[in-house]
């Protein structure tokens, strides 16, 4: 239960941290005048699968590491391969059809993407010492 707890804690960093960065990001176009529908409609999108992608990614890590636990190392790099080419064919799909449809912004859809690993980074500064990562 301890391992889940950790898991839904990190998944929680991840959301507060892309709607932090989602909130300056809108700033920032504010501040530049280009704030718009599209932004704002771009921006959602981009938080809501960045946060859905590492929302997955964390549950097929967890079972990868489950069923290495259980004595099954193999079958663990199999969810692994398997949840990262299907959260990838998905997170694409998601992206053309956004970016296809004309109605958001393409740097506001895909900036929340590229703010996942200095979001995680940030993160460990807020980990309580001696607390292993989920």
């Amino acid at each position: 239960m301890e391992e889940k707890k950790l898991l839904y804690r990190e998944i929680g960093i991840m959301a507060i941290g892309e709607v932090v960065g989602g909130a300056v990001m809108f700033g920032v176009f504010a501040l530049l005048g280009k704030l718009d529908g599209g932004v704002l409609l771009g921006g959602a999108v981009g938080v809501v699968l960045a946060v859905a992608n590492y929302f997955f990614m964390a549950v097929g890590v967890d079972k990868a590491a489950s069923k290495a636990e259980a004595g099954n190392p193999a079958g663990g790099q199999v969810v692994i391969r398997i949840s990262m080419l299907v959260r990838y064919l998905i997170l694409a799909a998601a992206l053309i059809v956004a970016a296809k449809s004309g109605r958001v912004n393409i740097i506001a859809l895909l900036v929340p993407l590229v703010l996942s690993r200095p979001i995680l980074a940030v993160g460990e500064f807020f980990r309580k010492s001696g607390e292993k990562q989920g």
